[in-house]
């Protein structure tokens, strides 16, 4: 079974200790590739040596987080242009969005950073990974003018409604990237994904957070993207097979690895 896990954190510190046995459980269990986003500068170091440490297998992003934004955040940016122009090994740019869940202090800057990053994209001909919590609306906004330009990528961590859902597939070139949420009891998501086509979705974990079921409790990582799967199987009422395919060719293709 060939699973990409499109969105796992891999190089912060709750690996530090076992990442070879947590890379291997992922080979294990299918995972043919690993796509990692960036926090902000401070963990660009450790990102690119997880993956330089396992060259065609984890693949970089780089970006600002929306909970990484203050009022430094053009200087944060400024990095983040230099590495796409000095190493253009980045896959997208991400994590990017905005985030209203625990601050809304930076709201006007966090609006600012991510339309300057998805320019950013857009010079690059890069993906955009949009992290978005309690600010639909306000990414909607930012979003619109980009309605009809190649702008392309993937909501990460989707957890909307069906409306939400709606919006975001009058955009062709964005896809709902699922993860262990989709298998809590009280998740709205499995009603949500039966009016998204399966074509739309990739598979994530986000690791270490959103341990899916039955894993609740623990460290998430790669290897529990199977999980995700088998829950998305069930939802589709197809063979988790045909699931696996599908998500991971179109999730090389927004990334651009299909070789």
């Amino acid at each position: 079974m060939n699973i990409v896990d499109t969105h796992a954190h891999l190089f912060l510190e709750e690996f530090t200790h076992d990442l070879p046995q947590v890379i291997q459980r992922a080979r294990n269990a299918g995972v043919t590739r690993i796509f990692m986003p960036a926090i902000d500068s401070t963990t660009l170091k450790p990102l690119l040596e997880v993956c330089d440490a396992y060259p065609d297998y984890c693949f970089p992003m780089i970006g600002l987080h929306p909970t990484s934004v203050t009022d430094t955040f053009r200087q944060e940016l400024a990095i983040v242009e230099a590495e796409l122009d000095a190493a253009r090994r980045y896959v997208a740019v991400g994590e990017i969005g905005m985030d209203l869940y625990w601050d809304k202090t930076y709201l006007k800057e966090q609006q600012q950073a991510l339309e300057m990053q998805i320019n950013l994209a857009l010079q690059y001909n890069l993906p955009v990974v949009l992290h978005c919590r309690e600010a639909f609306t306000y990414i909607y906004k930012v979003l619109e003018p980009y309605r009809h330009t190649a702008l392309r990528g993937i909501f990460h961590s989707f957890t909307g409604t069906i409306e939400d859902a709606a919006y975001i597939m009058q955009y062709p070139g964005f896809l709902f990237g699922i993860n262990g949420v989709v298998t809590f009891k009280k998740s709205t998501l499995p009603e949500v994904l039966e009016t998204i086509p399966l074509e739309r979705i990739v598979l994530e974990t986000d690791s270490p957070y959103l341990t899916p079921m039955p894993h609740r409790g623990k460290r998430n990582e790669s290897a529990h993207v199977r999980d995700v799967l088998y829950k998305v199987a069930e939802i589709y009422q197809t063979s988790p097979d045909k699931v696996a395919e599908r998500t991971s060719t179109t999730a090389l293709e927004v990334f651009g690895k299909l070789r």
